[in-house]
């Protein structure tokens, strides 16, 4: 299996200069040969046969025409052409992705990633630097040591909006997995809840602090500051530092709670129910779009899903049109009349009173019991 480190670095000036020269060189490369491949799609889009035949320049190619290629990490280059490939892959797996599109120097966010051969890349024996090929010896900050028997795979910088440089250290190592039998009573049943981020089948939410609400205020009034600045100034480029790191605290406030919640959860139960919902749809909706926006619901779903795999627990995706707010779990009838208004409602067939979002957890773990199979 494989599973990526990230550590804050700081660069020393020279180091600075190369890492935006590569991320440089990088873009460059991946724009001449995104721009070459849609010069001969038009070429020969009347020609199926002679387009599948048709050879694209490597970077090795472009190093002849441009020799300030060659100033840079190779592998970084050959990364930028992997990445082409895979954009294009995926755009013809499926179209909705997009096409692929050219990368703008003007992105806050610019990263590259190069790979580890005979140990290119390590982190220092005094725990303090790490090694990049044409970078040396970086000063990092390691928060948490990478345990023994993961091996480096590769390596990625990148730059955030605040102007903060990370690395991603990429590991391969053998997992032992052993074949995990939930118990029936450790099962554990999520519905999603806009406010509270979940609520559970015992009828417990998780009671998500509303970081972005908490923050808003401040957003807003550093915002308006932006707005009034003349763009490309120096006081416009301060007060976008100003706003990038609010919005960098946030997520940063944000992460941490869904981590810690989520490891919480794992490290209680045997397994874990959660309902497939399309966030994406229920973020443009216009009363829960901020709120959904807000709780990251999905990235939520991505940790517990992660952290399961690693101790061998599954994770259960309820299909999205399963009724489970609508079916009475004491005896199985369908409210066709609810709406999502309506918080609390009693069952026409055994007139039980439910609330909605402890009756769908409810309904959600028997179904992820039932598709678990556990008697």
């Amino acid at each position: 299996m494989n599973k990526a480190y990230r550590f804050r670095i700081y660069p020393s000036t020279e180091q600075l200069a190369m890492i935006r020269k590569t991320f440089g060189c990088v873009r460059f490369l991946y724009n001449q040969m995104l721009a070459e491949r849609q010069t001969k799609v038009e070429r020969y889009k009347d020609d199926k046969e002679q387009l599948k035949q048709q050879r694209y320049r490597t970077p090795a190619g472009f190093k002849n025409e441009f020799d300030w290629l060659r100033e840079v990490d190779s592998l970084a280059l050959c990364n930028a052409e992997l990445n082409l490939k895979t954009a294009f892959r995926n755009f013809f797996r499926d179209k909705r992705l997009g096409y692929p599109k050219f990368k703008s120097r003007k992105n806050p966010v610019q990263s590259y990633t190069t790979n580890n051969q005979n140990g290119t890349v390590r982190i220092a024996e005094d725990g303090k630097h790490v090694r990049v090929p044409k970078l040396g010896c970086i000063r990092i900050k390691l928060h948490r040591q990478i345990p023994d028997g993961h091996a480096i795979k590769s390596a990625t910088i990148s730059r955030n909006p605040s102007g903060k440089y990370h690395i991603s250290i990429l590991t391969e190592y053998k997992a032992n997995l052993e074949l995990f039998i939930p118990r029936l009573e450790s099962v554990l049943g999520l519905d999603y809840s806009s406010p509270s981020l979940y609520i559970d089948h015992m009828g417990t939410s998780a009671d998500y602090p509303k970081y972005f609400r908490q923050m808003e205020a401040r957003l807003k009034r550093e915002q308006r500051i932006l707005s009034r600045r003349k763009k490309g100034g120096s006081n416009w480029q301060k007060q976008k530092l100003r706003v990038a790191r609010l919005h960098e605290k946030i997520s940063n406030q944000r992460k941490d709670f869904l981590h810690k919640e989520s490891r919480r959860l794992v490290e209680a139960w045997d397994a874990v129910a959660v309902e497939d919902l399309n966030m994406k749809a229920m973020s443009r909706t216009f009363s829960l779009g901020k709120a959904t926006m807000d709780n990251g619901n999905g990235m939520f779903r991505a940790f517990l899903s992660y952290k399961l795999t690693e101790r061998g627990k599954p994770l259960v995706r309820i299909d999205k049109w399963f009724p489970s707010s609508k079916r009475c779990r004491a005896c199985g009838t369908i409210n066709t009349g609810l709406m999502l208004k309506d918080r609390v409602w009693v069952c026409d067939g055994c007139g039980t009173t439910h609330q909605r979002d402890e009756n769908a957890a409810g309904n959600i773990r028997d179904e992820g019991i039932r598709i678990l199979g556990i008697a």
